[in-house]
């Protein structure tokens, strides 16, 4: 990879508050794919005074690609870190610390230089940080809904309110997963394929009750591999699909995207209520809001377990989104209230 050496120089200034005169670099992918990559920088850096500091900062590229019903997703993060939204977190719930973001508009190609998070994400997150996750989400978006800063008026290039159902309603249209549930070939058990097949029909009256809840800034990627839980804080990465959403919406990712299966339906009972609970610390809730999170779960993730069944060889895969769909039904009979 090729990277600017005065660019390194800057960055580490601004990671260390001083002078960086000389520095040291070694570079390893974190992740990445084939519209953006992700990297590892390490070294030592030398400041002014002589004194010598190992360093461990996180370099993302990004390059254009076209999202599904968000053309301006691929540069959202260069364009939201670039803002004063940064001014809007906490401490106990944000996003890395951005030193330095520049964008070639020519190559449709950005950098960011951010921080190095290190703590527990993933799959190793336990109940309690699933829930702090909920309560701390609760209260930054209900004190953004409460406060409604500047910042937010000044945001131009954020996900909209709709597309949550443009979604669905583009994966329903898709005769693959629409037709296989559907069908006598479908090996869904019947009472999750019925549960599909129930969403779709009262799809309309669901949206009407989803469009009376406040709206509010999502991330609508809020799942356990983009929130990093460090030092009792949650810090969380990936803003490229974030947006004007629903309350509850990102609980949808954050108990049902790629989760514990076993522990589902208790994340679900623990994380709603913690949720309203940190909301309402800054705005009143209206009572329809208790019956929308397992709907949307549903919206977001049935057909796309659907699909990932299809087209997946792997027995193992396809399990999982049998026990996936299960969980989600008990959820229906495990209803929590906020």
């Amino acid at each position: 990879m090729n990277m600017k050496y005065e660019t390194l120089i800057y960055v580490l200034s601004q990671r260390f508050k001083t002078d960086i005169i000389s520095a040291d670099c070694q570079t390893m992918p974190l992740q990445g794919g084939t519209v953006g990559n992700v990297y590892l920088a390490t070294g030592i850096a030398e400041s002014a005074d002589g004194e010598k500091s190992p360093y461990r900062i996180v370099l993302k590229i990004q390059k254009k690609w076209e999202r599904y019903g968000d053309p301006g997703s691929w540069r959202r993060e260069y364009d939201l870190y670039t803002s004063d939204l940064g001014a809007t977190f906490s401490d106990a719930f944000r996003w890395p610390t951005c030193y330095h973001a520049e964008i070639n508009a020519e190559e449709n190609e950005f950098e960011l230089w951010l921080e190095y998070i290190e703590g527990v994400t993933g799959l190793n997150l336990t109940g309690d940080m699933y829930e702090q996750a909920a309560l701390e989400l609760g209260r930054y978006q209900g004190k953004l809904y409460t406060e409604q800063p500047a910042v937010l008026r000044r945001l131009t290039n954020l996900s909209h309110a709709e597309l949550m159902k443009n979604t669905y309603l583009h994966y329903r249209s898709w005769p693959v997963v629409y037709d296989y549930i559907r069908s006598a070939d479908c090996e869904f058990p019947q009472h999750a394929g019925q549960m599909l097949i129930d969403i779709d029909e009262h799809a309309d009256e669901i949206f009407a009750r989803i469009a009376n809840l406040p709206l509010v800034l999502c991330h609508r990627d809020f799942w356990v591999a983009n929130l990093i839980y460090t030092d009792g804080k949650i810090v969380l990465i990936d803003w490229d699909t974030s947006g004007w959403g629903y309350l509850g919406e990102d609980l949808a990712s954050l108990i049902a995207d790629e989760a514990d299966i076993d522990r589902m339906v208790e994340y679900y009972q623990r994380c709603v209520p913690a949720y309203y609970k940190g909301f309402s610390e800054y705005a009143e809730i209206s009572p329809i809001a208790d019956t929308c999170v397992y709907e949307m779960i549903l919206l977001v993730f049935g057909y796309r377990l659907v699909e990932r069944y299809l087209h997946t060889e792997d027995d193992g895969e396809k399990m999982k989104c049998v026990q996936t769909l299960q969980k989600i039904h008990e959820m229906k009979t495990n209803s929590v209230q906020g």
